[in-house]
């Protein structure tokens, strides 16, 4: 299985989303709460600023919309190495 690192904050409704994409998946995750202090999140996103910001084995994918996108793709699982079911 991959790593899952994703910055949120506190009141984020898409980091809630995006946690529970991840649980529905049974894919374990890094929590970084971002809250009050993004400046490292927004370095290693490339400048972006807005959360989530989700990494999987260390590869940013953006944010929410971009992570259903591709679990739309069916790319998300390939993604995180899960086995074909």
């Amino acid at each position: 299985m991959s790593t899952v690192e994703i910055y949120t904050t506190m009141t984020c409704p898409s980091c809630i989303r995006a946690k529970r994409l991840f649980q529905s998946k049974d894919v374990a995750y890094e929590e970084i709460d971002v809250s009050f202090d993004r400046s490292g999140m927004i370095e290693r996103a490339d400048g972006r600023s807005t959360v989530p910001q989700i990494f999987i084995d260390g590869t940013g994918v953006g944010g929410f919309d971009e992570l259903v996108a591709l679990e739309r793709a069916g790319e998300l699982d390939v993604m995180l190495d899960m086995p074909a079911s």
